[in-house]
This record gives structure tokens, sequence and C-alpha cells, in this order.
């Protein structure tokens, strides 16, 4: 992990949370109804005006991640990169409209993918804890 990857730690808190969940403060609906954790816009191209954005992974949302390409009034492309819904954005570019689209695309891949590794390694250790502890017994 490195000190400037913000991912790896917002990444670290919910791995976290997922091994130590909180009671829901809200009631649930049946099971069957499926809750998305997080939507993304499945089309990469965007119009002058319009932002192209995808949003990472994680049950909550004051710690997940939103890209946002975003072209200025001189036509560069930059892209935000916020933490939770109030957060100051980590600003990348100024760059091609190729760029921007490739850079939110990868964020998201990426932190898809770490937010992935860590759930299996916490439902992973959590599973050989329960054997551990059933073992015990």
């Amino acid at each position: 992990m490195t000190q400037s990857d913000p991912t790896d730690h917002a990444l670290a808190a919910i791995a976290n949370i997922l091994d130590h969940p909180e009671t829901p403060r809200e009631t649930e609906g049946p099971a069957s109804e499926p809750k998305p954790l997080a939507p993304a816009i499945p089309s990469p191209s965007f119009t002058e005006g319009e932002d192209y954005s995808k949003v990472g992974p994680g049950p909550i949302a004051a710690i997940r991640f939103k890209w946002t390409a975003r072209m200025d009034a001189s036509g560069d492309y930059f892209v935000d990169e916020t933490i939770g819904e109030h957060s100051a954005p980590m600003v990348t570019g100024p760059m091609t409209r190729d760029e921007a689209i490739q850079l939110v695309d990868r964020r998201e891949s990426e932190a898809r993918h770490r937010f992935e590794q860590l759930r299996h390694e916490v439902t992973g250790c959590a599973a050989a804890a329960d054997l551990v502890q059933a073992g015990e017994a």
C-alpha cells in the first residue's frame, strides 16, 4: 500500500466494516429485493455539458469512490476523484477526452478488483475463524 493511494485506505476501511458489520439502522425489505451497491453509467460517450462518471464498490456511500470526467471551458478534460459525497475532489488533467474516459474506467476497474480481493480475503478469514471456533467447541 502506498501513502499516496487513497483507494487502498478506503478499501481497507470497507473490509473492516464487512468484517464487523453494524446493525442496520433502517428496516430492510424482503431478501428477494436486490439492492445495488454502486450504480455506474454504462455508456463511455458524453457530450459537451455532460460528465462521464463511475462509482466504485462498497457498502457505505460515505467511503465510496466516484470518478467524473468533465470538460472545462477551454475544451480540456479533467477527472475528479472523490471519496464519499462531501469530499473535495482530487483532480487529474488536463487530458484528451479519450484519456479521461480511460482513466475513469481504469480507476473504477482497479477499485472493483481490489474490493473483490479484500471481500474474498475477509470472508475467507471469517470462514476460517468460524471453522477454528467450531473445532474448539
